[in-house]
């Protein structure tokens, strides 16, 4: 057996490359099938690094694109900042020998005599179809008739048990042990803990209100007890409804929003189901509650459900969106910007990166619909980008699930027929793909179908249940997606659109689909991860290339034109500021000696305080020694009085006695 020769040994920038190229998928090479097993962090950062050896700093303008993963792919190179190419290049490398060591003995390209390794198993190349110039696989058709999936399995792929099946995008009938639960459409469908729920229905004109549970290991139907509130069994424990939305919240239980009943109330009902306890409840909300609808679609984002459209009681279409905060349980009635849908009902929606709510397709009373609309949940404003790819045909009563950043859409009918078509659509690129066609009257063309998504011996399945096509259904039908991404889009973006960078897979199971990279000569080339190549796909990658080239120069040219004049702006606002910052200054020194003479008056005022003081204590003491004085004169005065009186008696003598005193005296006397 021939073996490639390791590569430790080789120099800068070969080593880079020969990393790149073999391990990494870099250089328009297929990537190494153990590149799955990175994170978003490491592919980012591996993304960064190779721009970065490449091409060099990150010159272009972030882009503006709603999808946060080409942000996310410009924030982390231009992150990089003026980091050396060399520098980058070996940051690349010692990644790749952290994440996996043997990296050198899959660097097959950079070895100039062939390898042959007579122990690999090669399989057949699928056979594929050019259009447009584009390479794709080819759609995989499955001839079914009389609505049964298990005669169309293939037997290669299937052998003894559902658990080995080994071929992807193909829909399968799994095992499901007999009796089967009654065969419905507009019911509602959950997956708790490896267990999916099936909740109401219609059947034949009447609403169902069982719950059903199948066992997605072992492919067995129970039906779930319910007890009243006391503990008791309760046959008819909620009213029979159809055209509502089962949504699975914290692990153990099951959310009941809407739907169509026979004695409709005037609000929206919501109701839970608590699987430990087996019993239902009516959940009491607050706040302005939407008035009671069927037919519209509910999609949990974080801890709150949104909830958009349907169709009311009196058979009226809806456009209006309603947040109930499952925290709280206040709704909230969201005033939307931009132009939302047009009123309608049985579309599907689905959440994109925990921002984005997508809602594609559904019908009015006259027509159904296959547009796209996105509301941004952060500014609440509806956009309708354009689609790429494979537009799927106008529907309604699809149903859909997301499985990373692919949207998977089943089903569903346009009022003449059901539509055979599974369809894909990749919410970064908004790329449409066809995934594989059934044929015949089976249970997968059918309106009011759902559809889940859950794990299967470590893999995502989505699991089908149910419809309407002129018949009732009961059928399980399981596809498998493949963890390659195979879904290309057969158009490339515009130039007015935003540069695509590295599609990075938002679940670590999964491949990037495709990335935009610098090549060396300053052009953006795409980097198809697919072995098949194709020169006219190239050309026209190229030419495009060109035009986004040109568009990135304008938008360069303007950007720098904005940069000038905000630098004028800055440098006015600079100097403001410095003469601002001087007046200030001379101010605060004036407030300085203002302060010091308010403090030089008060201690004097001080002083003058004590002085006052002493002053009228001393008037005080004077007040008191000048009454003492008009006493003392008082007394003198009559002292000087009574002595005068003495001095006269004293010196009349006998003539005293003899002549009698005058006639003052006597007065006196």
């Amino acid at each position: 057996m021939a073996m490639a020769r390791g590569s430790s040994g080789l120099a800068y920038p070969e080593r880079f490359h020969a990393a790149a190229a073999a391990y990494a998928g870099f250089d328009g090479s297929p990537p190494d099938p153990n590149s799955s097993k990175f994170s978003n962090e490491v592919a980012l950062l591996l993304f960064a690094l190779y721009q970065q050896a490449i091409v060099g700093p990150c010159k272009i303008p972030k882009p503006r694109s709603w999808s946060p993963v080409e942000q996310s792919k410009w924030t982390s190179w231009n992150g990089l900042g003026n980091m050396a190419s060399t520098e980058a290049m070996r940051l690349f490398v010692k990644i790749l020998e952290e994440e996996d060591p043997g990296w050198y003995s899959r660097a097959s390209n950079f070895v100039s005599e062939p390898v042959i390794d007579g122990d690999m198993n090669h399989n057949p190349k699928a056979e594929s179809i050019i259009e447009n110039g584009n390479t794709f696989p080819e759609t995989k058709t499955i001839p079914i008739e009389n609505g049964n999936l298990s005669d169309a399995w293939d037997k290669d792929a299937v052998s003894e048990s559902f658990g080995a099946v080994s071929v992807y995008d193909q829909w399968v009938s799994p095992p499901v042990s007999t009796p089967r639960l009654k065969a419905r459409y507009e019911h509602g469908a959950a997956v708790i803990d490896d267990k999916m729920y099936i909740f109401g229905g219609n059947y034949n004109g009447r609403y169902l209100s069982d719950l059903q549970a199948l066992d997605l290991k072992s492919w067995t139907w129970s039906r779930v007890e319910v007890k009243a509130a006391g503990g008791e069994a309760s046959p008819v424990p909620v009213a029979p409804l159809a055209g509502h939305t089962l949504v699975p919240w914290e692990g153990t239980k099951l959310i009941s929003i809407g739907g169509h009943m026979r004695n409709p109330s005037e609000s929206v009902q919501v109701m839970v189901f608590d699987l430990q306890m087996h019993t239902w409840s009516t959940l009491k909300t607050y706040g302005k509650t939407p008035v009671s609808r069927g037919g519209h679609s509910v999609t949990l984002v974080g801890t709150s459900l949104v909830i958009f459209g349907g169709q009311d009681a009196n058979r009226s279409l809806l456009n209006d969106l309603h947040i109930l905060n499952l925290e709280t349980m206040a709704w909230d009635e969201v005033d939307t910007l931009g132009m939302p849908p047009s009123p309608r009902s049985d579309h599907a929606a689905t959440i994109h990166a925990e921002r984005y709510l997508l809602v594609f397709g559904g019908g009015s009373h006259t027509a159904c619909f296959n547009d796209l609309h996105v509301l941004d949940l952060q500014t609440m404003e509806w956009s309708r980008p354009t689609q790429q790819g494979e537009i799927p045909s106008p529907r309604a009563g699809h149903a859909g699930v997301a499985v990373g950043e692919n949207w998977f859409i089943v089903g569903g009918g346009n009022n003449k027929s059901g539509v055979s078509e599974t369809v894909v659509l990749n919410m970064s690129t908004l790329a449409w793909s066809v995934v594989t066609t059934v044929q015949g009257h089976v249970p997968l063309a059918t309106e009011g179908l759902s559809l889940v998504l859950c794990s299967y011996n470590g893999e995502d399945i989505v699991v089908s249940f149910g419809g309407y096509n002129g018949r009732y259904n009961n059928e399980v039908s399981v596809l498998k997606p493949s963890h390659k991404s195979t879904f290309q889009s057969k158009v490339i973006e515009t130039p007015a659109d935003s540069v695509s960078a590295v599609q990075n897979a938002t679940n670590a199971t999964r491949d990037m689909e495709s990335e935009y990279g610098m090549g060396q000569d300053g052009k953006i080339t795409e980097i198809v991860m697919d072995n098949v190549e194709s020169e006219p796909t190239v050309n026209k990658v190229e030419e495009t290339s060109e035009c986004l080239l040109a568009a990135l120069k304008a938008e360069k040219e303007e950007v720098e034109s904005s940069l000038s004049k905000e630098k004028l702006q800055t440098l006015q606002l600079k100097q403001d500021l410095t003469d601002a910052e001087a007046h200030n200054s001379d101010l605060y020194k004036e407030l300085q000696s203002v302060r010091g003479q308010l403090a030089a008056e008060q201690s004097s005022c001080f002083k003058l305080e004590v002085d006052v003081a002493e002053l009228r204590q001393k008037l005080q003491g004077m007040e008191t020694l000048q009454k003492e004085l008009e006493l003392l004169r008082l007394q003198k005065a009559a002292s000087e009085q009574a002595l005068s009186a003495k001095q006269r008696q004293s010196s009349g003598g006998v003539w005293g006695w003899l002549a009698p005193p005058p006639p003052s005296q006597r007065d006196d006397a």
